[in-house]
């Protein structure tokens, strides 16, 4: 017996099929992200942990053997940034981030306008080093809460700072990344994203240091939170365990992979809010041997 088809039944039909279709797309767009060995992540150590090597160029040399994409570098300080850019064209490596170390000297926060003052010329600093070198983005510290130093006033200090470099970061083309550190500031995630969208600027974003958050929180919660405002991340291990028995800073004597990050959890918050940029790693460095475990715990963590 031959089944009549109708408009209404055609339809149907019709509708299932493609609610069926779009199922198939949504679950293979979440494989896609969620699937490790579809991760672009680049690996990438600061400078200062190369141990070995005479020059900067034998020391680009080192990381580029090894596998590394890039490198982190410390300014303002006492680097030829003329040698840096040649032993980056030569090797390759790229150079990931500009880690601001004028910041912890001379806060944003500070009541002293002349000491705010020095503060922006150390991120000025750093944002030209970073247009000269083409690292993306500047790592800041952006306040220290102290006793003398309150809370809100930090807040409302570093903000006015922040806005009135930002519009020279905008024109170089290099985000501020603001790091969660253990400065007594910004110590949760939806505070910490307001923070960036009251300064206003798409020069300003986040840069996201995993193993800082495990003392207080879960580094997965964070990303999904700050979500593209996460414009560069650092990596590192912490041991709640260490804490506890041997005091606050032990908790990050601990290897990668070795502690309480939940990196399968890190990896697929980062896969949620499409990150695919640099994962720097700010631990103990050494030699090439210990270079090249690093980087094999740091291949192991973007598999996760």
């Amino acid at each position: 017996m031959k089944r009549r088809i109708t408009r209404r039944s055609f339809i149907c039909h019709l509708g299932g099929a493609m609610g069926l279709f779009a199922a198939g797309l949504a679950y293979y767009d979440l494989f896609s992200q969620t699937n490790p060995s579809k991760r672009t992540l680049k690996k990438a150590v600061n400078l200062g942990m190369v141990a070995q090597g005479e020059t900067i160029l034998e020391k680009f040399e080192i990381m580029q053997r090894i596998g590394f994409d890039g490198v982190e570098i410390n300014y303002p300080a006492k680097v030829d940034l003329k040698e840096i850019k040649d032993a980056s064209a030569k090797t390759g490596l790229k150079v990931a981030n500009i880690m601001n170390s004028g910041h912890w000297q001379y806060p944003l926060s500070d009541p002293r306008p002349e000491i705010r003052s020095k503060g922006i010329d150390c991120l000025n600093q750093a944002i030209e080093a970073a247009k000269i070198l083409g690292s993306p983005t500047v790592l800041l510290v952006p306040a220290v809460v102290t006793k003398e130093v309150a809370y809100d006033q930090a807040y409302q200090r570093s903000q006015t700072e922040i806005k009135k470099i930002a519009p020279v970061a905008e024109k170089a083309g290099i985000k501020i990344g603001i790091e969660n550190v253990w400065n007594q500031f910004l110590l949760s995630p939806l505070e910490a994203a307001r923070y960036v969208d009251e300064i206003g600027s798409p020069a300003v974003g986040w840069h996201f240091d995993v193993g800082n958050i495990v003392n207080y929180g879960w580094p997965e919660q964070w990303i999904k939170i700050l979500g593209k405002r996460i414009v560069n991340v650092h990596v590192k291990e912490f041991s709640r365990k260490k804490r506890d028995q041997n005091g606050l800073w032990k908790g990050f004597e601990v290897e990668l992979l070795e502690g309480d990050c939940d990196w399968k959890s890190v990896m697929k918050a980062f896969d949620e809010i499409g990150y695919n940029g640099w994962l720097i790693a700010e631990i103990p460095g050494g030699d090439g041997n210990r270079l090249k475990d690093i980087f094999s715990r740091m291949s192991r963590i973007i598999e996760s």
